[in-house]
């Protein structure tokens, strides 16, 4: 961890009241929930459970001896019961729950009958290829239905799936099956990306091919014939949704639903596990009474399914929900600047759910991208995933809200989530006083402290460790394979679970996140250890020894720095071919995000007398600051 520092004493942001016109227009207001939890949060979570569709209904909450909980334990459902069944079976039917938008703008609308029967139907064909309950199923796909179809069908048979999102590479890819033990991949032949073909299939056959515990590679096929030569072990999709139908198995509420890789701040990702009853309950709470969204509203979320962004947010809560998502497979840039707004006019969506990257990007391009378009259907745009930093939030509450006064449409909100977390923790209500820059307060039945390494709350305005003192029902269970690491977040701190983050509270309760504590970049929003990263460096024939750091980047928040040292031979051979040989072979193992974005050759690297690189010493550096103490530093 980073030692926290004392703050330095800066002006206090300004506290910004979400205007009437806004107010009038949002349906749910949370303070009844926030002061019922905070009398009892078991017996309020319990209440928010029993709305829900049981084989079995839970008669009791929490049972937590630290650090494991459960929730609902005496409960049985199956969560597609709750995101299909209920919809599908009723007048909702005809409802659309998926509005899918390619690339080049096409637009293809599932109801709620029409995704039952799909999901229904492939899920028969897992099953035709010997899926059982408590099967791993990995899947690698792109942003298309059918990716959310795989998922919804093997949560429908008790099957774990695991996404990986489809722009990681081979070497990434095979890590995952292997550590999930997977049984099947299921892939698509290619994903679009800027007008361009990423063949998806084969990385995921050359992550597969030494892989003996793959039994299928089920493929996708979305270009016919595309791919003339297959794995051994290719199905078809298509086949597979001729096998019948299968009805959802009823799962114990505490079984698991999926496996989601996300990095820490050593080793490989590790496989934060969440399950079908606290997930289902925790989701989709927060799609009324944070995102205000209920059924009839257009949710607009601008994220993938390989993140638990889009297994809450595009997946699992919308549809638990009964309302109407919106996503859509492509660069929201491409093909042009004005795709996302131009589909907020036509569908006329109500909430919009981006990363502050997406924001960034469009107050660098200018407010004139958006002045063709009318948004006044919009009422909240939330933002999460990184920091949304104030100049950003001020660029979009005028360009995208209608401004702070009277006769603006629509609010700004940040929250702060972890993939751990499974849904928002931290955040700012949309008919709060927004505080730019910081995330807002804890939610609803959350414990949220900033505390120093003894597990003491720090004073107002001081840096220290964002916790979490109690479970609540979307945290994750645990971490697949690996139960000293899942001990590890909720024994490190007194205090309780340790986010990894700093942070920093005012004397309103408002938290502002202020980076992480760990070896953990975020690029993006997109977390990736620093040793993934120099694991990848490493296995260039070229590379003796790497360390990266993240600096500070206008749009994606951090971009990698690597610095490397080469091995004997290949001293001579600095110069532009070996920096792009060394990139193109990052990309190749790990995918676009975790590619550095700059490549520095050094002679040595600072260590401590121990050997640990210091890369606090590097960052300094690259920033132009002091480096502080050197004391430990190698002589």
């Amino acid at each position: 961890m980073t030692e926290p520092q004392a703050s330095q004493p800066q002006a206090a942001p300004q506290r910004i009241p979400t205007p009437r016109s806004v107010v009038q227009r949002l349906q749910y207001d949370p303070q009844a929930d926030i002061e019922r939890a905070a009398q009892d949060a078991e017996a309020f979570w319990l209440e928010q459970a029993k709305t829900f569709v049981w084989t079995k209904e839970p008669g009791q909450a929490l049972k937590w001896d630290r650090p494991h909980h459960t929730w609902f334990a005496d409960g049985e459902t199956n969560i597609t019961l709750n995101a299909l069944d209920r919809y599908a079976k009723g007048e909702a039917r005809t409802r659309a729950a998926l509005i899918w938008i390619t690339e080049d703008e096409q637009a293809h609308i599932y109801t709620y009958g029409t995704l039952h029967d799909r999901v229904e139907r492939f899920a028969a064909g897992l099953q035709s290829i010997d899926v059982k309950k408590g099967d791993r199923v990995i899947i690698y796909m792109p942003l298309t239905p059918e990716g959310v179809i795989a998922m919804l069908a093997c949560a429908r048979i008790g099957a774990v799936h695991s996404v990986v999102y489809a722009g990681l590479g081979a070497g990434a890819l095979r890590d995952r099956i292997e550590d999930a033990g997977a049984k099947v991949v299921i892939t698509a032949d290619v994903g679009y990306r800027r007008g361009k073909l990423v063949d998806l299939y084969a990385i995921a056959a050359e992550a597969i091919q030494e892989l003996v515990g793959v039994d299928y590679l089920v493929l996708h096929e979305r270009i016919t014939n595309l791919h003339r030569e297959h794995d051994s072990r290719t199905v078809d999709f298509q086949e597979l949704m001729k096998q019948g139908k299968a009805e959802a198995v009823p799962v114990n509420a505490e079984d698991p639903l999926f496996i989601l890789y996300t990095s820490g701040s050593t080793g490989k990702p590790k496989g934060v596990v969440h399950t079908h009853g606290g997930y289902m309950v925790g989701t989709s709470y927060h799609m009324k009474a944070l995102y205000d969204v209920h059924p009839g509203d257009v949710f607009f979320c601008t994220s993938d399914i390989g993140w638990i962004v889009g297994h809450s947010y595009i997946v699992y809560g919308p549809l638990v929900s009964g309302s109407t998502i919106m996503f859509r497979e492509g660069a929201p840039d491409f093909p042009d600047t004005g795709v996302l707004w131009r589909l907020i006019e036509k569908f006329g969506v109500n909430v919009l759910f981006t990363a502050p990257t997406t924001l960034r990007m469009f107050m660098k391009l200018g407010e004139q991208v958006l002045k063709p378009y009318d948004l006044s259907t919009l009422r909240v745009v939330a933002c999460a995933g990184e920091a949304l930093n104030p100049e950003a939030w001020r660029w979009a509450q005028e360009h995208l809200g209608g401004g702070t006064g009277e006769g603006a449409h629509a609010v700004v909100i940040d929250n702060w989530w972890q993939t751990e977390l499974g849904a928002p923790t931290i955040g700012t209500h949309p008919r709060w006083d927004a505080k730019p820059g910081y995330a807002g307060k804890p939610l609803a039945g959350v414990d949220a402290d900033v505390v120093d390494e003894q597990g003491n709350p720090v004073p107002v305005g001081q840096q220290g460790y964002l916790v979490i003192r109690k479970p609540f029902p979307s945290m994750m269970r645990g971490i697949h394979g690996n139960p000293e690491k899942y001990a590890a977040v909720w024994n490190e701190n007194p205090a309780g679970y340790t986010s990894g983050d700093l942070a920093m509270k005012d004397e309103h309760g408002y938290i502002s996140i202020l980076g992480r504590s760990d070896d953990v970049l975020s690029v993006a929003g997109h977390r990736i250890g620093s040793a993934d990263v120099e694991d990848a460096l490493v296995s260039h024939p070229a590379v003796a020894e790497a360390a990266v750091i993240g600096v500070p980047d206008s749009i994606k928040g951090e971009a990698i720095h690597a610095y490397v040292i080469l091995r004997r031979g290949f001293e001579g051979q600095v110069g532009r071919g070996l920096r792009a040989s060394i990139i193109e072979h990052v990309r190749h193992i790990l995918g676009p995000i975790g590619t550095p974005a700059a490549i520095e050759v050094v002679e040595s690297l600072p260590k401590t007398r121990s050997g640990k690189i210091m890369r606090r010493v590097l960052r300094a550096q690259a920033m132009g600051q002091d480096p502080g103490d050197l004391t430990t530093l190698e002589g």
